[in-house]
Protein backbone atom coordinates (compact mmCIF):
# COMPACT_ATOMS: atom_id res chain seq x y z
CA UNK A 1 0.00 0.00 0.00
CA UNK A 2 1.62 3.56 -1.00
CA UNK A 3 1.86 5.68 1.79
CA UNK A 4 -0.01 8.74 1.97
CA UNK A 5 2.08 11.97 1.54
CA UNK A 6 -0.07 14.95 1.85
CA UNK A 7 0.62 18.58 2.70
CA UNK A 8 -1.07 21.23 3.52
CA UNK A 9 -1.87 24.55 2.57
CA UNK A 10 -2.48 27.66 4.22
CA UNK A 11 -4.71 30.70 3.48
CA UNK A 12 -1.52 33.03 3.03
CA UNK A 13 0.21 30.40 0.70
CA UNK A 14 -3.27 30.40 -1.69
CA UNK A 15 -3.23 33.96 -1.76
CA UNK A 16 -0.63 34.18 -2.48
CA UNK A 17 -1.02 32.09 -5.43
CA UNK A 18 -3.66 34.20 -6.77
CA UNK A 19 -1.92 37.48 -6.07
CA UNK A 20 0.88 36.20 -8.70
CA UNK A 21 -1.44 34.55 -11.14
CA UNK A 22 -0.10 31.24 -10.18
CA UNK A 23 -2.14 27.82 -11.71
CA UNK A 24 -4.03 26.22 -8.85
CA UNK A 25 -6.10 23.54 -9.19
CA UNK A 26 -8.69 23.24 -6.14
CA UNK A 27 -10.51 20.05 -5.90
CA UNK A 28 -13.89 21.68 -3.04
CA UNK A 29 -15.94 18.79 -1.61
CA UNK A 30 -18.52 21.08 0.09
CA UNK A 31 -21.86 19.85 -0.98
CA UNK A 32 -23.12 21.50 -3.89
CA UNK A 33 -24.86 24.27 -2.53
CA UNK A 34 -22.43 25.79 -0.11
CA UNK A 35 -20.09 25.52 -3.28
CA UNK A 36 -22.55 27.30 -5.70
CA UNK A 37 -22.84 29.79 -2.93
CA UNK A 38 -19.03 30.41 -2.69
CA UNK A 39 -15.69 29.60 -3.86
CA UNK A 40 -12.38 29.75 -4.23
CA UNK A 41 -12.16 32.48 -7.28
CA UNK A 42 -8.75 33.63 -9.18
CA UNK A 43 -7.59 34.20 -12.46
CA UNK A 44 -5.47 31.44 -12.90
CA UNK A 45 -7.53 29.35 -10.25
CA UNK A 46 -9.73 25.77 -11.92
CA UNK A 47 -12.10 24.17 -9.47
CA UNK A 48 -14.06 21.68 -9.47
CA UNK A 49 -16.74 20.48 -7.10
CA UNK A 50 -17.20 16.83 -5.63
CA UNK A 51 -19.01 16.65 -2.46
CA UNK A 52 -17.35 14.47 0.32
CA UNK A 53 -20.01 11.78 0.61
CA UNK A 54 -19.40 11.40 -3.27
CA UNK A 55 -15.88 9.60 -2.57
CA UNK A 56 -15.96 8.11 0.73
CA UNK A 57 -15.64 5.23 -1.21
CA UNK A 58 -14.17 5.46 -4.25
CA UNK A 59 -11.62 8.89 -5.31
CA UNK A 60 -11.91 7.78 -8.74
CA UNK A 61 -14.68 10.27 -10.10
CA UNK A 62 -12.01 12.82 -8.66
CA UNK A 63 -8.52 11.13 -10.10
CA UNK A 64 -10.93 11.30 -13.34
CA UNK A 65 -11.14 15.20 -13.36
CA UNK A 66 -7.71 16.05 -11.80
CA UNK A 67 -4.79 16.64 -15.01
CA UNK A 68 -2.22 13.55 -13.99
CA UNK A 69 1.11 16.33 -13.53
CA UNK A 70 -1.15 18.77 -11.63
CA UNK A 71 -0.74 19.44 -7.94
CA UNK A 72 -4.27 19.85 -6.34
CA UNK A 73 -5.61 21.44 -3.44
CA UNK A 74 -8.54 20.15 -1.37
CA UNK A 75 -10.98 22.24 0.30
CA UNK A 76 -13.83 21.71 2.47
CA UNK A 77 -15.36 23.70 5.36
CA UNK A 78 -13.38 23.31 8.44
CA UNK A 79 -10.76 20.56 6.88
CA UNK A 80 -11.10 17.60 8.48
CA UNK A 81 -13.20 16.28 4.96
CA UNK A 82 -10.29 17.51 2.76
CA UNK A 83 -7.53 15.68 4.50
CA UNK A 84 -9.45 12.32 4.18
CA UNK A 85 -9.48 12.72 0.59
CA UNK A 86 -6.55 14.51 0.37
CA UNK A 87 -5.28 11.21 1.80
CA UNK A 88 -6.79 9.16 -0.47
CA UNK A 89 -5.75 10.44 -3.30
CA UNK A 90 -2.14 9.91 -1.97
CA UNK A 91 -2.75 6.50 -1.24
CA UNK A 92 -4.34 6.20 -5.10
CA UNK A 93 -0.82 7.26 -6.42
CA UNK A 94 -1.32 10.99 -6.77
CA UNK A 95 1.43 12.73 -6.08
CA UNK A 96 1.93 16.92 -5.15
CA UNK A 97 -1.40 16.55 -2.81
CA UNK A 98 -2.41 19.29 -0.53
CA UNK A 99 -5.17 20.22 2.02
CA UNK A 100 -6.60 23.78 2.85
CA UNK A 101 -5.21 23.73 6.34
CA UNK A 102 -8.61 24.90 8.96
CA UNK A 103 -10.84 25.36 5.23
CA UNK A 104 -13.08 27.73 4.35
CA UNK A 105 -13.03 29.14 8.01
CA UNK A 106 -9.24 30.21 6.99
CA UNK A 107 -10.04 31.37 3.90
CA UNK A 108 -12.73 33.50 4.93
CA UNK A 109 -10.74 34.95 8.17
CA UNK A 110 -7.32 35.98 6.29
CA UNK A 111 -6.25 39.44 5.93
CA UNK A 112 -3.47 40.38 3.42
CA UNK A 113 -1.84 43.62 4.12
CA UNK A 114 -1.15 45.39 0.87
CA UNK A 115 0.69 48.80 0.58
CA UNK A 116 -1.25 51.81 -1.04
CA UNK A 117 1.23 54.55 -0.34
CA UNK A 118 3.63 56.74 1.47
CA UNK A 119 1.69 60.04 2.23
CA UNK A 120 3.36 62.89 2.01
CA UNK A 121 4.00 63.74 5.57
CA UNK A 122 5.92 60.79 6.10
CA UNK A 123 3.33 58.04 7.24
CA UNK A 124 1.91 55.12 4.67
CA UNK A 125 -1.33 53.87 4.42
CA UNK A 126 -2.19 50.18 4.05
CA UNK A 127 -5.40 48.22 2.54
CA UNK A 128 -6.22 44.78 4.34
CA UNK A 129 -7.90 42.87 1.87
CA UNK A 130 -10.06 39.72 3.16
CA UNK A 131 -9.63 38.24 -0.03
CA UNK A 132 -12.34 35.32 1.24
CA UNK A 133 -14.60 37.65 2.15
CA UNK A 134 -14.63 40.82 -0.27
CA UNK A 135 -14.23 43.00 2.75
CA UNK A 136 -11.14 45.77 2.81
CA UNK A 137 -9.66 47.68 5.43
CA UNK A 138 -7.44 50.02 5.83
CA UNK A 139 -4.57 51.35 8.55
CA UNK A 140 -2.97 54.62 8.27
CA UNK A 141 0.87 54.96 9.72
CA UNK A 142 2.60 58.07 11.32
CA UNK A 143 5.15 58.68 13.85
CA UNK A 144 4.08 55.72 15.83
CA UNK A 145 0.96 56.13 15.67
CA UNK A 146 -2.54 54.03 14.10
CA UNK A 147 -5.62 54.86 12.62
CA UNK A 148 -7.70 51.36 11.54
CA UNK A 149 -11.01 52.11 9.08
CA UNK A 150 -13.42 49.62 8.78
CA UNK A 151 -12.05 46.77 10.74
CA UNK A 152 -12.90 43.24 10.38
CA UNK A 153 -13.36 41.33 13.89
CA UNK A 154 -10.23 39.61 13.40
CA UNK A 155 -7.78 42.03 15.19
CA UNK A 156 -4.81 39.87 16.01
CA UNK A 157 -4.09 40.18 11.98
CA UNK A 158 -3.72 43.99 13.01
CA UNK A 159 -2.23 43.41 16.40
CA UNK A 160 0.62 41.40 14.85
CA UNK A 161 1.05 43.99 11.82
CA UNK A 162 0.64 47.10 14.06
CA UNK A 163 3.72 45.20 16.58
CA UNK A 164 5.63 44.72 13.17
CA UNK A 165 5.74 48.60 12.65
CA UNK A 166 6.38 49.31 16.36
CA UNK A 167 2.82 51.51 15.98
CA UNK A 168 0.29 52.37 19.13
CA UNK A 169 -3.90 52.01 18.12
CA UNK A 170 -5.07 55.86 18.45
CA UNK A 171 -8.53 55.60 16.38
CA UNK A 172 -10.73 52.81 15.60
CA UNK A 173 -13.31 54.41 12.50
CA UNK A 174 -16.30 52.53 11.01
CA UNK A 175 -17.45 54.69 7.83
CA UNK A 176 -20.57 53.20 8.34
CA UNK A 177 -22.98 50.27 10.52
CA UNK A 178 -22.05 47.17 9.11
CA UNK A 179 -24.12 44.38 7.68
CA UNK A 180 -21.98 41.89 6.03
CA UNK A 181 -19.04 41.76 8.70
CA UNK A 182 -18.14 42.23 12.61
CA UNK A 183 -16.50 44.76 13.30
CA UNK A 184 -13.57 44.63 15.40
CA UNK A 185 -13.05 48.39 15.76
CA UNK A 186 -14.93 48.94 19.05
CA UNK A 187 -12.78 45.43 20.22
CA UNK A 188 -9.72 46.91 19.19
CA UNK A 189 -10.52 50.63 20.84
CA UNK A 190 -11.21 49.09 24.24
CA UNK A 191 -8.17 46.71 24.03
CA UNK A 192 -5.30 49.57 23.63
CA UNK A 193 -7.71 52.52 25.08
CA UNK A 194 -8.16 54.31 21.46
CA UNK A 195 -10.97 56.40 20.25
CA UNK A 196 -13.93 54.55 18.28
CA UNK A 197 -15.64 56.39 15.37
CA UNK A 198 -19.03 56.08 14.29
CA UNK A 199 -21.04 57.92 12.27
CA UNK A 200 -23.58 59.47 14.76
CA UNK A 201 -27.07 58.88 12.15
CA UNK A 202 -26.07 55.16 12.45
CA UNK A 203 -25.57 55.03 16.05
CA UNK A 204 -28.87 55.88 17.15
CA UNK A 205 -29.35 52.38 18.63
CA UNK A 206 -25.90 51.16 19.46
CA UNK A 207 -25.55 50.52 23.41
CA UNK A 208 -21.72 52.11 23.87
CA UNK A 209 -19.69 54.97 24.23
CA UNK A 210 -18.26 56.54 20.75
CA UNK A 211 -16.54 59.67 19.43
CA UNK A 212 -19.24 61.32 16.40
CA UNK A 213 -17.79 61.03 12.92
CA UNK A 214 -18.54 64.81 12.08
CA UNK A 215 -17.80 66.81 8.87
CA UNK A 216 -15.12 68.99 9.38
CA UNK A 217 -14.08 67.17 12.59
CA UNK A 218 -10.30 65.82 11.58
CA UNK A 219 -9.01 62.97 13.20
CA UNK A 220 -4.98 63.33 13.49
CA UNK A 221 -2.80 60.55 13.49
CA UNK A 222 0.62 61.38 14.50
CA UNK A 223 2.53 64.39 15.18
CA UNK A 224 2.79 65.27 11.15
CA UNK A 225 -1.12 65.63 11.13
CA UNK A 226 -1.83 63.06 8.30
CA UNK A 227 -5.58 64.53 8.12
CA UNK A 228 -8.62 62.45 7.60
CA UNK A 229 -11.74 64.44 6.33
CA UNK A 230 -15.46 62.58 7.14
CA UNK A 231 -17.21 63.86 4.11
CA UNK A 232 -20.75 63.22 4.64
CA UNK A 233 -22.16 61.11 1.97
CA UNK A 234 -25.28 58.72 2.89
CA UNK A 235 -27.30 55.78 1.01
CA UNK A 236 -26.32 52.80 1.69
CA UNK A 237 -26.56 53.87 5.56
CA UNK A 238 -27.91 57.09 7.03
CA UNK A 239 -24.88 57.38 8.09
CA UNK A 240 -23.01 56.40 5.87
CA UNK A 241 -19.40 58.40 5.68
CA UNK A 242 -16.41 58.71 3.44
CA UNK A 243 -12.72 59.68 4.00
CA UNK A 244 -10.16 62.24 2.22
CA UNK A 245 -6.87 61.28 3.48
CA UNK A 246 -3.32 63.13 2.24
CA UNK A 247 -6.05 64.51 -0.17
CA UNK A 248 -5.30 61.60 -2.69
CA UNK A 249 -7.11 59.07 -1.70
CA UNK A 250 -11.05 58.67 -1.13
CA UNK A 251 -12.19 55.88 1.75
CA UNK A 252 -15.97 55.16 0.18
CA UNK A 253 -16.72 52.74 2.26
CA UNK A 254 -19.94 50.74 0.91
CA UNK A 255 -20.80 53.76 -0.96
CA UNK A 256 -18.90 53.01 -4.41
CA UNK A 257 -17.26 50.35 -5.26
CA UNK A 258 -14.62 49.53 -8.33
CA UNK A 259 -16.67 47.96 -10.78
CA UNK A 260 -20.79 48.69 -8.83
CA UNK A 261 -21.98 50.64 -6.47
CA UNK A 262 -23.66 50.12 -2.65
CA UNK A 263 -27.44 48.40 -2.11
CA UNK A 264 -29.63 50.73 0.10
CA UNK A 265 -31.88 48.11 1.40
CA UNK A 266 -30.08 46.39 4.20
CA UNK A 267 -31.76 48.60 7.00
CA UNK A 268 -35.05 48.04 5.21
CA UNK A 269 -34.95 51.48 3.78
CA UNK A 270 -34.53 51.37 0.40
CA UNK A 271 -37.06 53.16 -1.30
CA UNK A 272 -35.82 56.15 1.21
CA UNK A 273 -32.25 55.85 0.74
CA UNK A 274 -32.55 55.89 -3.12
CA UNK A 275 -32.17 59.35 -3.97
CA UNK A 276 -29.47 59.91 -0.67
CA UNK A 277 -27.39 57.46 -2.87
CA UNK A 278 -28.19 58.78 -5.97
CA UNK A 279 -27.22 62.45 -4.73
CA UNK A 280 -23.78 61.09 -2.96
CA UNK A 281 -22.63 59.46 -6.41
CA UNK A 282 -23.97 61.81 -8.98
CA UNK A 283 -23.38 64.79 -7.27
CA UNK A 284 -21.34 64.99 -3.80
CA UNK A 285 -18.53 62.91 -5.78
CA UNK A 286 -19.09 64.33 -8.95
CA UNK A 287 -18.04 67.02 -7.47
CA UNK A 288 -14.65 65.75 -5.73
CA UNK A 289 -11.46 65.63 -7.95
CA UNK A 290 -11.54 62.89 -10.54
CA UNK A 291 -7.69 61.60 -9.68
CA UNK A 292 -8.29 60.87 -6.64
CA UNK A 293 -8.18 57.01 -5.87
CA UNK A 294 -11.22 55.16 -5.03
CA UNK A 295 -10.55 53.24 -1.76
CA UNK A 296 -13.80 51.37 -1.22
CA UNK A 297 -14.47 48.90 1.75
CA UNK A 298 -15.17 45.75 -0.39
CA UNK A 299 -14.88 43.91 -3.78
CA UNK A 300 -17.13 41.80 -5.33
CA UNK A 301 -15.30 40.15 -8.01
CA UNK A 302 -11.91 38.75 -8.37
CA UNK A 303 -11.05 40.67 -11.34
CA UNK A 304 -11.10 43.94 -9.16
CA UNK A 305 -8.06 43.11 -7.34
CA UNK A 306 -5.15 44.72 -9.01
CA UNK A 307 -1.16 44.62 -8.59
CA UNK A 308 -0.03 43.30 -5.44
CA UNK A 309 -4.20 42.88 -4.36
CA UNK A 310 -4.84 46.15 -4.01
CA UNK A 311 -8.25 47.02 -4.76
CA UNK A 312 -8.87 50.59 -6.15
CA UNK A 313 -9.28 53.31 -9.12
CA UNK A 314 -9.53 56.31 -10.01
CA UNK A 315 -12.54 58.93 -9.68
CA UNK A 316 -12.69 60.18 -13.08
CA UNK A 317 -12.04 56.23 -14.41
CA UNK A 318 -14.99 55.03 -12.60
CA UNK A 319 -17.58 57.78 -13.89
CA UNK A 320 -16.49 56.65 -17.43
CA UNK A 321 -16.40 52.44 -16.63
CA UNK A 322 -18.85 51.69 -13.95
CA UNK A 323 -21.96 51.03 -14.63
CA UNK A 324 -23.63 52.50 -11.35
CA UNK A 325 -21.88 55.72 -11.82
CA UNK A 326 -24.03 55.96 -15.59
CA UNK A 327 -27.51 55.45 -15.20
CA UNK A 328 -28.49 58.77 -16.88
CA UNK A 329 -31.96 58.27 -15.67
CA UNK A 330 -34.11 58.85 -12.35
CA UNK A 331 -36.24 56.25 -12.09
CA UNK A 332 -33.59 53.76 -13.98
CA UNK A 333 -31.85 54.28 -11.12
CA UNK A 334 -34.19 54.01 -8.61
CA UNK A 335 -35.40 50.51 -10.34
CA UNK A 336 -32.05 48.99 -10.52
CA UNK A 337 -30.92 49.73 -7.08
CA UNK A 338 -33.94 48.65 -5.61
CA UNK A 339 -35.14 45.48 -7.76
CA UNK A 340 -33.40 42.35 -8.67
CA UNK A 341 -30.91 42.50 -6.34
CA UNK A 342 -28.30 40.10 -4.95
CA UNK A 343 -29.45 37.90 -1.76
CA UNK A 344 -28.53 39.79 1.30
CA UNK A 345 -25.60 38.93 3.45
CA UNK A 346 -25.87 35.46 5.77
CA UNK A 347 -27.26 36.50 8.55
CA UNK A 348 -27.08 40.52 8.38
CA UNK A 349 -29.76 41.29 10.86
CA UNK A 350 -27.70 39.88 13.35
CA UNK A 351 -24.18 41.12 12.34
CA UNK A 352 -26.09 44.72 12.63
CA UNK A 353 -27.27 43.64 16.26
CA UNK A 354 -24.14 42.87 17.30
CA UNK A 355 -22.33 45.97 15.89
CA UNK A 356 -24.75 47.74 17.78
CA UNK A 357 -23.74 45.85 20.81
CA UNK A 358 -27.14 44.73 21.19
CA UNK A 359 -26.13 40.75 20.77
CA UNK A 360 -22.69 39.25 21.98
CA UNK A 361 -22.52 36.35 20.21
CA UNK A 362 -19.04 33.78 21.20
CA UNK A 363 -16.52 33.48 18.72
CA UNK A 364 -18.07 30.63 16.69
CA UNK A 365 -21.25 31.89 16.56
CA UNK A 366 -19.69 35.07 15.28
CA UNK A 367 -17.83 32.93 12.67
CA UNK A 368 -20.65 31.24 11.63
CA UNK A 369 -22.63 34.82 11.06
CA UNK A 370 -20.04 35.89 8.42
CA UNK A 371 -19.83 32.55 6.81
CA UNK A 372 -20.08 33.27 2.56
CA UNK A 373 -19.27 36.13 0.26
CA UNK A 374 -20.02 39.50 0.79
CA UNK A 375 -23.16 40.94 -0.44
CA UNK A 376 -23.09 44.87 -0.29
CA UNK A 377 -23.40 45.82 -3.88
CA UNK A 378 -26.01 46.32 -6.44
CA UNK A 379 -23.89 44.78 -9.44
CA UNK A 380 -22.52 41.99 -7.67
CA UNK A 381 -23.84 38.68 -8.93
Amino acid sequence: MTTATIQKMTAKEVTNKILNNEDLFILDVRNESDFNDWKIEGQSVHVINIPYFDLLDDVNPALEQIPEDTAVLVVCAKEGSSKMVAEQLAESGKSNVYYLENGMKSWSEYLEPVKVANLSSGGELYQFVRIGKGCLSYMVLSNGEAAIIDSNRMIDQYEAFMKEKGVKLTHTIDTHLHADHISGGRALAQKYGAKYHLPPKDATEVTFEYEKLEEGKDILVGNEAIVVHPIYSPGHTIGSTSFLIDNKYLLTGDILFVESIGRPDLAGLAEDWVSDLRETLYSRYKNLSENLIVLPAHFGKITELGKGGLVSGRLGDLYRENPGLNIHSEDEFRKTVTENLPPQPNAYQEIRQTNMGKMNPNEEEQREMEIGPNRCAVHDK
